[in-house]
């Protein structure tokens, strides 16, 4: 009676130290989850007088607020990273201040400036579409997906990105992220012309942006008429011939993400050789965070792009899940590496501080001297959608039939 007493209690025991030891193990993933929920709402508090025209927190400059107006690329990821902290947090303040910020950009379904419609409206409503649905919500993101397809010219079976500078027909790494809203959009009308579109960006690019390792230049313009090539170069990154490390993490994310949709085996190829090269170019044995351009002249003492970095980490979870166990585990390890680097004091914000903005070390346009070494929205949102997957996998993974 006295052994199987003692046994009891031993097993009691190492079952606590386990508990315990798994506590600590995420130690690091609460706080983080708790550090960004407080500093969302805590910003949502500093902006709560803006107007409804200008008040999409983008970044910091000079020590204030850079406000954007719907039209922005980057209006959907502050409700988008709302929504997101509310689904880890299950706190309602973060789910109300998201439906407010995503319904004001209701008319920019109509908006046909630019081809960041994915962003603005798929990052706010289609999140909103998830976790807290309105009976508008899925009509509004299909009339987005019909302006973002009234940039689609079928002689040159891409979107066209940009409407300014001496381009013809300029088409961004950056727009394989905006296919997503097209691909959801077929799924819920049926209408296969959405997808259509998407997988002729998807391949096209995948023809004409990329190098033999997988870098990416950052531009290829082509004739309006014939989709013949016109050139290939940067804007944002340090050279025509550079990689781009914002760049590279667009491509690995949206060929991953064009994968689920399409079970395409050149996409997944696509995503894994892009995965391939950001792994094994990291600043060194222990680091994860890129410098803004692999290719930038002055490394070590070039800043570092959080924003790449996070949008990295959310790409390889999902592609953890679409390679052999071994690739899956080395994708899944890395970006666990990258959000425990962002979750450090180095990279996580402090409560109260960097104006409620989550994540500090970001790199907009280093070129024209726009958001060097400062906070972004996109970072924190893509950063929130990491944790978010991360919590994901690390359950289905302790829970097999989870």
């Amino acid at each position: 009676m006295k052994n199987k007493l003692l046994l009891a209690v031993g097993s009691m025991a190492l079952l606590t130290a386990c508990d315990a030891s798994k506590g600590n193990e995420m130690a690091w993933f609460d706080h983080a989850v708790k550090t960004s929920g407080h500093q969302l709402l805590y910003m949502a508090e500093q902006l709560k007088n803006e107007p409804d025209t200008a008040c999409f927190p983008r970044s910091i400059k000079e020590g204030k607020y850079r406000l954007e107006h719907p039209t922005d690329w980057t209006s959907g990821f502050y409700p988008g990273s709302m929504w997101l902290a509310y689904e880890l947090t299950g706190d309602e303040a973060l789910a109300k201040e998201a439906r407010k910020y995503t319904d004001r950009l209701q008319d920019m379904q109509y908006y046909t400036g630019n081809h960041d419609l994915g962003f603005m409206m798929f990052c706010s409503y289609g999140q909103g579409i998830r976790l807290k649905p309105e009976p508008t919500d899925s009509l509004i993101l299909i009339h987005s997906s019909e302006s973002l397809c009234s940039r689609f010219r079928p002689e040159v079976g891409l979107i066209r990105s940009w409407d300014f500078g001496d381009w013809s027909y300029p088409v961004i790494i950056d727009n394989m992220m905006n296919l997503e809203m097209l691909f959801w959009a077929s799924e819920q009308t049926n209408n296969p012309k959405y997808r259509e579109i998407a997988i002729s960006h998807a391949d096209k690019t995948l023809k004409n942006h990329f190098r033999e390792d997988m870098t990416s230049y950052h531009v290829v313009s082509y004739l309006a008429d014939s989709g013949e090539v016109e050139s290939k170069g940067t804007f944002q990154g340090y050279a025509d011939s550079s990689a781009w490390a914002r760049g590279q993490a667009w491509g690995v994310y949206g060929y991953t993400m064009c994968y689920r949709f399409t079970k395409q085996q050149s996409y997944l190829d696509a995503a894994h050789k892009i995965a391939r090269f950001i792994i094994d170019h990291r600043p060194s044995e222990n680091d994860y965070v890129p410098y803004w351009d692999y290719d930038a002249p002055n490394i070590p003492n070039e800043p570092r792009d959080a924003s790449a970095a996070a949008v990295t980490a959310s790409a390889l979870l999902e592609l953890s899940g679409y390679g052999d166990k071994k690739q899956g585990e080395e994708y899944f390890r890395y970006a666990e590496h990258i959000l425990k680097q962002l979750s450090s004091d180095d990279y996580l914000a402090q409560e109260g501080e960097n104006h409620g903005f989550i994540l500090l070390h970001s790199v907009g346009s280093f070129p024209h001297d726009s958001e060097i070494d400062t906070p972004l929205n996109y970072a924190d949102y893509y950063y929130l959608e990491a944790l978010k997957r991360y919590k994901d996998l690390k359950e289905k993974s302790e829970n097999p039939s989870y």
